[in-house]
């Protein structure tokens, strides 16, 4: 009897996508022709310079962020990655990732705020991101290639619906983590909503917020690999290809340079959260914004000072003198 009854689900999702494809094609024109400038600006960026000169400016951010360790690490991890051949997929899928995260950072932090502030939202977000961190990774392929077709932009789409939600998530947390009290001090004291968000929960709820800013990134690099399935270039394609050919060789190659990357970009994004405990550049600073603000001594006090001790002791002495002479 049960046997004769189906539900026509994947029936009804494909003729959604049917009418989403012919009567929204303008939309995901424009959306493809956004993603694929900014992607041809991030391949510019870090594949036309020099590997020595990207590896002098990835090592740099990591000494301004982290210190010394973490700049010598880059270092020896990047000549890695030039030496077994692998420097152009890494800075491809470094673009990848920038742009992916740039997108899904762009939507994730506004709407984490929203939720943060209105229950009602928090309500109708919440399962939308169970249902977007449950899915296998390799589902949002299927869509992407529908709407966007073969290459690099469904490749970015579906990294970007796969990294959303952590940074949803954890900018709530954070936001709605904050005293309480805090927030109502601002209050008391007649600060509007908006100043309130940016001068007292943003920078409190900054740690949580990094922390999602990080798992975003993470995240985006692990699915622009798989992205390498529908088009996508880079890392991925090279993993593709050995898994293709039982390339052990290949297959090792571009791995570790997946790891390297994701052991510079995991290290560096934590860092951000707390640059005062890191970052020599922010210790600096701080340390010199400290000298700036201690007390000194004014000079014209201590010179009054020092005249009027010396009148007394030039007093003192006249009339021990005046007395012997008597």
């Amino acid at each position: 009897m049960l046997d004769d009854l189906r539900l026509p689900l994947g029936t009804w999702v494909e003729a959604g996508v049917d009418w989403v494809t012919v009567n929204l094609a303008v939309v995901f024109d424009a959306i493809r022709a956004v993603v694929l400038a900014l992607f041809g600006l991030a391949e510019t960026a870090f594949t036309q310079p020099p590997e020595p000169v990207m590896i002098a400016i990835l090592t740099l951010l990591a000494f301004a962020v982290r210190g010394w360790r973490m700049a010598l690490g880059t270092v020896l991890g990047l000549a890695v990655i030039v030496l077994v051949g692998q420097w152009d997929n890494a800075m491809l899928t470094l673009s990848l990732t920038v742009v992916a995260a740039l997108f899904a950072l762009l939507i994730a932090i506004p709407l984490g705020i929203w939720a943060a502030r209105s229950d009602t939202v928090s309500a109708i977000v919440r399962p939308v991101l169970d249902f977007l961190q449950t899915m296998p990774a390799f589902v949002y392929l299927i869509p992407a290639i529908i709407l966007f077709r073969i290459g690099v932009v469904p490749g970015i789409i579906a990294t970007i619906a796969f990294a959303l939600a952590p940074g949803v998530r954890l900018t709530e947390l954070g936001i709605r983590g904050v005293n309480k009290e805090i927030v109502e001090a601002g209050h008391a004291f007649g600060a509007s909503p908006g100043r309130i968000l940016r001068q007292i929960q943003l920078p409190l709820a900054l740690p949580t917020i990094m922390t999602g800013v990080n798992q975003i990134i993470m995240l985006s690099l692990s699915m622009v690999v798989i992205a390498a399935m529908v088009g996508a270039r880079g890392l991925g394609q090279d993993i593709v290809q050995s898994l293709q050919r039982i390339d052990i060789a290949l297959g090792f190659e571009a791995g570790i340079s997946v790891v390297i990357l994701a052991i510079i970009l995991d290290r560096c994004t934590n860092a951000l959260g707390s640059l005062q405990q890191h970052s020599p550049i922010a210790r600096l600073r701080a340390r010199s914004v400290a000298a700036r603000r201690a007390p000194s001594p004014a000079p014209a006090t201590t010179g009054a000072a020092a005249s009027a001790v010396a009148e007394t002791d030039t007093g003192r002495v006249g009339s021990a003198v005046g007395e012997e002479r008597a």
